[in-house]
């Protein structure tokens, strides 16, 4: 399965010029044979929007689902994006992915990073959960939730082999530290593709790290971008990375009875 990842630099609150980014990616993903095209967290709007996500959020009958939907059946291709969520009086940073045929996943980023997050989001409360795409079976979390070693192995250990993460990780040393080793790590330690979807640029006062990468089983790079907006593409093939798994005795070795976690 050939799939895109597309390094954005987002336009600050500007929902309908952010759509229009994304079919342009989805458009040329399409051209190269990619069935699926994941972007960043929070792209549809802007991620550094503070109280202006109480006016952008929307239901998942909205426009923002409708219009990638829409992109999604043109063109042929499953897309993964980042919205801010509309339930009622409460607002999640969510991601759906919506297939060709109209059906859609959806997730509620559940680990909340900073104050500004805290303050305008309501964290969800539902595990990560696995669906078929393309004939590969995968999740999807978002940003900060892959940080938590937990949060990949429980998809994992529920037959997920490719974990799907839009983020919007900023520029820093840390930061790095986390897309150039910790994702890397998440993806060696459980045996699974990992796609990790970065903003890039400056929005407002935030400047992004960017370094979004697509991560094959063993750990090894299959694609890397740098600090620029960029469509990345490779193949995901679950059957060419086989020995890599058996090899990997975590799984068999692990020992739950011992894990009682607070």
């Amino acid at each position: 399965m050939l799939i895109s990842l597309y390094q954005m630099q987002p336009i600050p609150g500007d929902v309908p010029g952010n759509i229009g980014k994304i079919a342009q990616a989805a458009m040329a993903a399409a051209e190269m044979g990619a069935e699926l095209l994941v972007t960043p967290e929070l792209c549809t709007s802007g991620y550094a929007q503070g109280a202006a996500f109480e006016e952008l959020a929307e239901g998942r009958d909205g426009a923002i689902v409708g219009a990638l939907t829409e992109i999604a059946a043109d063109c042929g291709l499953a897309i993964c994006a980042g919205f801010p969520e509309r339930d009622g009086n409460r607002v999640f940073n969510s991601a759906v992915l919506v297939r060709p045929d109209g059906t859609a996943e959806f997730y509620r980023k559940s680990h909340l990073y900073g104050d500004g997050e805290r303050a305008a989001f309501v964290p969800g409360d539902e595990a990560p959960h696995v669906f078929d795409i393309g004939g590969i079976k995968a999740g999807m979390l978002i940003c900060y939730d892959v940080e938590f070693p937990e949060n990949v192995r429980t998809l994992a250990l529920a037959g997920a082999e490719m974990v799907i993460v839009p983020t919007a990780l900023p520029e820093g040393i840390i930061s790095r530290r986390i897309a150039d080793t910790v994702v890397p790590a998440r993806a060696f330690e459980n045996g699974v593709f990992l796609v990790y979807a970065d903003l890039c640029g400056k929005e407002n006062d935030l400047s992004y790290g960017g370094r979004s990468v697509i991560l094959a089983p063993d750990g090894d790079e299959l694609a890397r971008a740098g600090m620029h907006e960029t469509l990345l593409v490779a193949d995901v093939d679950t059957t060419a990375y086989a020995e890599a798994k058996a090899q990997n005795p975590y799984f068999a070795d692990r020992r739950p009875a011992l894990y009682q976690l607070g």
